[in-house]
């Protein structure tokens, strides 16, 4: 498995076919927005160090490596590993687990992904929808996935709780593949819209989800301009 290292983050810059689902596996992403809040948030800066495998998961993390590495790296979004980690569950029959949204939502994705994916026993849980976790809440959300004993969890609790919320517990959950994946939960149950593909291909998914919410217009407006003076002063440091 291919990385790049980047200010101690190993980012990954391999196929996603390299990632392994026999062993036990965190796998976070990056992005510009990320990027900037684990520099005032130790622990969401912690989480992301102790990933088995930290995905690229924006432009601006692939054109940091390029800048600073000279290295061609390909975006891949939470989106890309949940279809592919779901494409060897079918064809493995494994078993995986969605952790996060609303129970409407994930009755949405229960009766789609059940349609789709015959080989895949699926099972779901909705956690309380609050900033922080009292240990009863753990304890039973640590409880409804063990029980299930599922070989993929996936984790739909945004960033960077969710990231939080994995490292945090990780040594207590009984699965091989731990994988936070945020608002793809809602683009599965389609409860929101993903980019076009011609956006995605241009490289502009970030403009689309930007357009989308007035949230993500404020968060790509606070952190982008952070992000490239971020990738500026390093190019600097690497000169001199």
């Amino acid at each position: 498995m291919k990385i790049v290292k980047i200010k101690n983050y190993n980012v990954f810059a391999d196929t996603v076919d390299k990632i392994s689902t026999n062993s036990k596996t965190i796998i976070n992403t990056i992005n510009a927005h990320s990027y900037i809040v684990a520099k005032k948030d130790k622990t969401f800066k912690e989480a992301l160090l102790q990933s088995n495998v930290l995905l690229p998961d924006g432009e601006g993390i692939v054109l940091m490596v390029k800048k600073l590495k000279g290295v061609k790296i390909k975006k891949i979004a939470g989106a890309d590993i949940h279809n592919y980690l779901l494409e060897k569950a079918e064809e493995n029959k494994l078993k995986c687990f969605y952790l996060g949204a609303s129970q409407s939502t994930l009755s949405i994705i229960k009766n789609k992904q059940d349609k789709i994916y015959p080989n895949i026993e699926f099972g779901f849980f909705s956690p309380p929808f609050k900033s922080k976790f009292s240990k009863e809440d753990n304890k039973l959300m640590i409880e409804k996935i063990n029980s299930f004993n599922p070989d993929i969890l996936f984790v739909g609790m945004t960033a960077p709780k969710q990231e939080k919320w994995v490292n945090q517990n990780k040594d207590l959950i009984n699965a091989n593949v731990i994988c936070s994946i945020g608002a793809v939960f809602d683009f599965v149950a389609e409860t929101k819209k993903r980019a076009p593909q011609w956006m995605i291909q241009l490289k502009m998914e970030w403009l689309y989800r930007a357009f989308s919410s007035w949230r993500l217009t404020k968060r790509y407006m606070y952190s982008n301009p952070l992000f490239i003076w971020e990738i500026i002063k390093l190019k600097i440091t690497k000169k001199t």
